[in-house]
């Protein structure tokens, strides 16, 4: 029977990574994101056939028919990369608009609840029930200055993930979540021009490819049933993190 695995935010990024670094290791993979045509490619850079459905995670109808979707393409959903989620600028918390922060907390709150919600429920009603793993971040316990929508956001996955981890005991579901630094991307590549510091300055941060990171997604996937890592944390290990601020 092939191992399912569902990312979102797949159409790019960490998420396409792992979408391919899955399926290096025999997962059946399938893709949510926001265009079909970056879904596209990545379902293409697959070792394995799987499939891209263009979804908005803030909205709870179109994330239940991906699953709907899912489930009945493959039958069983065994493993979730719950990754959509957004960045906010770094400015004063009364300059920053109020419309941004309601498209911060759709896509990194609500987006990450409604996934994690339906795959809880999928995998309750599965013999074998499944693992959910949710991207945080270091924000989900230490902020950056001026990163206040953000690293609200972050702790409410946290908040997530301790209770999944609990309520999925007694059904078979195991939750945990990756904490990641700076990754190279379009935000991460900008952190190692130089990012503002608690003391006002501004340092070049450094940065890691995103290698190591599909190696920790692959470790928490491959996790026996009766065994959980609540939280994993991948960083350059010169990053600015353990006493930071």
């Amino acid at each position: 029977m092939a191992k399912v695995a569902v990312i979102t935010g797949g159409g790019g990024g960490i998420g396409r990574a792992a979408a391919i670094a899955l399926s290096k290791e025999g997962w059946t993979c399938a893709v949510a994101g926001r265009t079909q045509d970056s879904l596209d490619e990545t379902v293409s850079a697959l070792a394995t056939p799987g499939m891209g459905i263009a979804c908005d995670v803030s909205d709870a109808a179109q994330v239940e028919a991906f699953f709907t979707k899912t489930a009945e393409a493959y039958g069983s959903v065994d493993f979730i990369f719950n990754n959509a989620g957004i960045t906010a600028g770094g400015v004063p918390v009364d300059e920053f608009p109020n419309e941004k922060f309601d498209d911060v907390i759709a896509i990194n709150v609500n987006g990450a609840y409604y996934v994690a919600r339906t795959a809880f429920g999928l995998m309750r009603k599965q013999k074998h029930g499944g693992r959910i793993l949710n991207n945080g971040s270091i924000s989900a316990t230490t902020p950056r200055i001026y990163s206040a929508p953000y690293t609200m956001s972050k702790h409410a996955v946290l908040g997530l993930t301790k209770c999944l981890a609990l309520d999925g005991r007694q059904y078979g579901i195991c939750c945990g979540q990756i904490d990641l630094g700076n990754i190279s991307s379009e935000m991460g590549d900008a952190m190692a021009q130089g990012v503002s510091q608690a003391d006002g300055s501004e340092k070049a941060e450094p940065v890691i490819g995103v290698e190591p990171v599909c190696d920790a997604i692959i470790y928490m996937a491959g996790l026996p049933k009766d065994v959980n890592v609540l939280r994993i944390n991948v960083m350059a290990n010169g990053m600015p993190f353990v006493g930071r601020g």
